[in-house]
């Protein structure tokens, strides 16, 4: 019997959307959209998780944001992001880009290079609307080093455990993990690539690598913001 306390999402269990005919896949983890499940709107002050897969010279053009915390992060390809400021900013595997859209921004996402395009983008709902946006890129972010999204009470690490190694959760209120390679076992269930899991009251568990090890983003949550 599993442990009630880890929800599985499997990866081909994801809402598809997007614009196959544009070049646009998207694979959604929540209500999103067009999109709407009653029972599926967010967990803790997360709202989105979308899988995102962009053929090359194909991407999201220029739209707003407010009032939202964005993180993306890449599995393959490049992801270039311009903003109506005139930033324009490339990124690979391993790099993490955060916007605090604040009061308001726009932005544009294209895949302007050769191969496919793969990302992760989460959005999460801030404690406090407005203030000034804010804009954040990392390259190479350190494993396992918490990264901080204040405005929301999150925090999100980023893990590539070795094949059998164990992983410890936050023992936090809620976490959120997301198998970005590889696999991990969480007690009886074994966790593949895309597959996400919502665990409430983490404390004392643990996740193990698969045979071929794994990459995992884990985000931690804490109490009293967003529900359920």
């Amino acid at each position: 019997m599993g442990d009630e306390r880890v929800r599985v999402q499997r990866g081909a269990d994801r809402h598809r959307g997007g614009e196959p005919g544009e070049g646009i896949d998207s694979r959604y983890a929540f209500s999103f959209g067009g999109h709407y499940d009653p029972d599926n709107v967010r967990f803790g002050p997360l709202l989105a998780c979308n899988e995102e897969r962009l053929a090359p010279g194909s991407g999201f053009g220029e739209h707003p944001h407010r009032d939202v915390e964005l993180v993306s992060w890449v599995l393959a390809g490049t992801l270039t992001h311009q903003d109506a400021a005139g930033r324009t900013v490339t990124l690979g595997p391993g790099d993490l880009q955060h916007q605090s859209a604040g009061a308001g921004i726009r932005h544009a996402e294209r895949n302007a290079g050769p191969a496919p395009l793969r990302f992760l983008q989460m959005w999460l709902e801030p404690g406090t609307a407005g203030g000034e946006p804010r804009y954040t890129v990392l390259r190479s972010v350190p494993l396992d080093e918490p990264y901080e999204v204040p405005g929301a009470g999150a925090r999100l690490r980023v893990c590539r455990p070795a094949a059998g190694a164990g992983l410890a959760l936050p023992p936090a209120p809620r976490v959120y993990l997301v198998v970005t390679a590889g696999s991990v076992r969480l007690g009886d269930t074994v966790c593949e690539a895309s597959d996400a899991a919502r665990i409430t009251d983490a404390a004392g568990l643990t996740a193990e690598a698969g045979p071929a090890g794994a990459e995992v983003l884990i985000w931690e949550f804490d109490g009293g913001h967003g529900a359920p």
